[in-house]
């Protein structure tokens, strides 16, 4: 017998499979021979475990909740298992924690990497790392619509019409956000490539790009964008992330859709523009906006990576990094969502106290859209949630040995999924050095970072609240 979990890990195990005899023709195609028998043992490895699950009779019954919870939990501890064993045995002095660390830093789509030189990684095992990043990318997506009944109806109807989804309507939805995912990747690869990039680096880059990811195909980001209309092109590619990964979609299909599909999208449009006025007209003391527009990019979209920019500003670039962008993307970050209506529901709170007679609606602008106090309950539980988190990792990692200002920024950019770069102000940062305990601390800590507002949100829920 097979059940759900079985199942799910399943179908990712055969997109491993996939990668890896994409790699398997890189190496040939490239006479890369010596790492060839390595993928294939991987492709032979993700390919049966990815196959027996459909030789084997299924006993899937009504999947609870919790059981769903359970299973998104264990693909981010059991898949990178398998996309670390190329690591392992490429690399002749690495051991299995570097590897694993690797792996989930890849899969999270976090981008803390053990290597401290990539020129000295072969192309085949730099694919491999975007590979992780992109597979992790499209496992969370498609997390969410298998968890899609923890979040709040309106939030739900800016996705979806479906309220609740029966087994057929969840695979027709994670088949359209595959095409989508894979077509809005080729996208961003085509881009980068007509932008002079040379065609292995637009591909890294894509394949990064689309889910958030912070791997980088060389040292540095300024060997491959060295003009500012690269700067200005990789900006754009990087919202492609920001913004919902159906907002394109719903553009191209709007006459079969309502407005309120739009509706996260146009508020992130106006923070969008409220950021880079700020920026430009208070904040461009070098005059050089292409390098701050691409570090505003990079933060809201939680990628992390950028140019040099001044270090008094990474504090508020650590801001937008908590903030993240739309809840149906890739990238991470409480939401700015669900932090402005928030912030919406506090102010009428207090309104409320100072003027007891005044009628106050939790209704958004330009939308007829009510929102609920136990909506907001749940968006307040989550804020408490990271900040019990960013508070147990950065004493963890001042334990460890890290002072307590590096501590606190790796535990946002950990929390976060984001890489340290120039805008968190730990670019040099080098993690090969740190002990075991610490890189155990920032792997669970980039697990419960992935998965913080799709399962530890409904188990306080379970404790807390009555409906």
């Amino acid at each position: 017998m097979i059940n759900f979990t079985h199942l799910y890990l399943g179908v990712f195990s055969l997109f491993i499979s996939a990668l890896s005899f994409l790699n398997i023709l890189y190496c040939y195609y490239f006479k890369l021979f010596r790492n060839i028998d390595n993928f294939f043992f991987i492709f032979i490895i993700s390919l049966f475990f990815g196959s027996i699950v459909f030789f084997k009779k299924k006993n899937i019954k009504k999947v609870s909740i919790y059981q769903k919870i359970l299973t998104v939990l264990s693909g981010y501890i059991c898949i990178p298992i398998l996309l670390s064993i190329p690591y392992y045995l490429i690399i002749s002095n690495i051991n299995f924690i570097d590897s694993y660390f690797e792996a989930i830093s890849g899969f999270t789509s976090t981008g803390f990497t053990i290597f401290s030189n990539i020129k000295h990684l072969d192309e085949s095992l730099i694919l491999w790392r975007s590979s992780t990043q992109w597979l992790g990318g499209l496992y969370f997506l498609i997390s969410i619509i298998l968890l899609i009944d923890i979040f709040d109806k309106n939030l739900k109807k800016s996705l979806t019409n479906f309220i609740n989804f029966n087994s057929n309507e969840t695979i027709k939805q994670c088949f359209k956000i595959s095409v989508i995912y894979l077509i809005l990747t080729s996208i961003i690869f085509l881009i980068l490539y007509l932008s002079d990039i040379r065609a292995f680096n637009s591909f890294n880059l894509s394949l990064s790009l689309i889910s958030s990811g912070g791997f980088l195909p060389v040292n540095n980001l300024e060997l491959i964008i060295n003009s500012k209309i690269k700067e200005i092109v990789l900006s754009s590619t990087m919202l492609v992330s920001f913004f919902s990964l159906f907002f394109t979609y719903n553009l191209v299909f709007f006459h079969k859709r309502n407005i309120n599909f739009f509706l996260e999208d146009l508020y992130l449009g106006f923070y969008l523009i409220f950021l880079v006025s700020v920026f430009f007209i208070f904040l461009n003391i070098d005059d050089n906006f292409s390098s701050l527009f691409l570090a505003i990019c990079s933060s809201i979209s939680n990628i992390g990576f950028s140019l040099n920019i001044p270090k008094d500003l990474s504090f508020i670039f650590l801001i937008l990094i908590i903030i993240g962008g739309s809840f149906f993307s890739t990238s991470s970050g409480i939401r700015f969502f669900k932090l402005f209506l928030l912030f919406k529901f506090s102010i009428n709170e207090l309104v409320s106290h100072s003027k007891p007679k005044s009628l106050l609606i939790n209704k958004l602008y330009f939308f007829n859209l009510d929102f609920s106090n136990d909506d907001f309950y749940k968006y307040f539980v989550s804020v408490i949630i990271f900040i019990l988190s960013l508070s147990i990792l950065s004493l963890m990692l001042t334990i460890s040995g890290i002072n307590s200002e590096d501590a606190f920024t790796l535990s946002v950019l950990t929390l976060m999924n984001t890489v340290n770069s120039f805008t968190s102000g730990i670019n040099n940062f080098t993690f090969y050095d740190l002990t075991v305990f610490s890189k155990l601390s920032l792997m669970i800590f980039m697990i419960i970072g992935r998965v913080e507002l799709i399962s530890l949100l409904i188990i306080c829920k379970k404790f807390f609240f009555k409906t």
